[in-house]
């Protein structure tokens, strides 16, 4: 069984847990079939949007499709989620990222 497979039938298994359908997306993300890991980040933050380390990736994967529109609001969104959180880590990581989009465009 591949790692897509495998993945899948834990999402499948458990749709509500946040990580297994995160690992099934950073997957998709690390195979460069971008599209497939958007509809899945788009997923995750419909069901989990409390889960702070889908936007950064999220978001950067909208930048790598060319979606910079999409990417920023997608760090704005991450960075008030990781505010919320108190990670103020991901909240650095995020703005950083954030930054480097907006100086580009």
């Amino acid at each position: 069984m591949d790692r897509i497979t495998t993945l899948q039938s834990f999402v499948d298994k458990s749709p509500d847990q946040a990580f297994p359908r995160y690992g099934l997306a950073m997957e998709y993300k690390n195979q460069g079939r971008l599209t497939e890991a958007l509809v899945v980040f788009a997923e995750l933050v419909d069901r989990c949007p409390d889960y702070v380390a889908t936007y950064l990736m999220y978001g950067n994967t909208l930048a790598e499709t060319g979606e910079a529109g999409k990417a920023v609001k997608t760090y704005r969104r991450g960075i008030q989620v990781a505010r919320d959180a108190k990670d103020s880590h991901t909240v650095g990581e995020i703005e950083t990222a954030l930054a480097e989009i907006t100086s580009a465009t």
